[in-house]
């Protein structure tokens, strides 16, 4: 049973007068503990950027960059072929314009969670990983790397001795791997029964998977998606259900150092 958990959401993904989801950023924030804030390459653009790390700020939820492959008209869930070096120049170059608003509005960056593609690329690719966590090491040895517990990106990161964050998909589905099944268009989601499979990861350690199985599932964090349909009722859901059970509800630096 856990005693408390991180809740973070994918936030400020739009561009210009463009808005993904139907659940405002000012009333996501009210909900979770952690925002992963995009960095301009599969959405958000610099007001949005200011405006969601300022909100982030006066909420007192922990601030994370969210770097994704350069594909605004794909909203960086598509795969794009380029060199390694290419990517991680293009994660510190994101990553910087996060850190910088938030020096703006004096919110320090707790924590780095790559997007979409580039999330699922990095945690089979060793490579990229390793590059990754190097990198971070150099520029940024006290922020959190948010990622599975399944992935390269994970190992690499335990390795290095690097701070690291473990997610729970509230919704998305697990396969017997471990792994989240990756889709590009999701339904809307039964708030109730998303709450409960939390309460029951919080409780248990288990998921059941798309094959009917029970598999152990291991995180610090749990994430539900700004531009999945119904988002803002989810979230809500997720943490009143928490709530309910016990559970306390914190940003990923201050859960790091609870017993659980």
């Amino acid at each position: 049973m856990k005693e408390a958990v991180d809740l973070n959401c994918d936030m400020g993904e739009g561009f210009g007068q463009w808005q993904l989801g139907d659940a405002p950023d000012d009333e996501i924030m009210q909900i979770v503990s952690s925002a992963n804030i995009a960095a301009g390459f599969h959405a958000g653009d610099p007001n949005s950027m200011d405006r969601v790390v300022k909100l982030a700020q006066e909420h007192g939820v922990g601030l994370g960059a969210h770097p994704g492959y350069a594909d605004l008209q794909g909203f960086g869930r598509r795969y794009i072929k380029t060199t390694t070096a290419e990517l991680i120049n293009d994660i510190i170059y994101q990553i910087g314009a996060i850190r910088e608003f938030g020096r703006r509005h004096g919110a320090p960056l707790q924590h780095v969670k790559l997007h979409g593609a580039l999330y699922m690329e990095a945690a089979v690719n060793e490579d990229l990983s390793q590059m990754l966590v190097d990198t971070l090491q150099g520029t940024s040895p006290d922020t959190f790397l948010f990622c599975m517990g399944i992935s390269k990106t994970y190992a690499a990161a335990k390795r290095a001795g690097h701070p690291v964050i473990r997610e729970f998909y509230a919704d998305r589905d697990y396969d017997n791997s471990g792994s989240i099944v990756f889709r590009r268009q999701v339904d809307r989601p039964d708030p109730a029964q998303i709450a409960a499979k939390c309460v029951k990861a919080c409780k248990t350690g288990k998921v059941t998977t798309v094959e009917g199985d029970e598999i152990e599932i291991e995180f610090e964090s749990i994430c539900f998606h700004s531009d999945t349909p119904g988002a803002l009722l989810m979230g809500q859901a997720i943490r009143n259900g928490l709530q309910d059970a016990g559970i306390r509800i914190a940003p990923a630096a201050e859960i790091v150092k609870t017993p659980q």
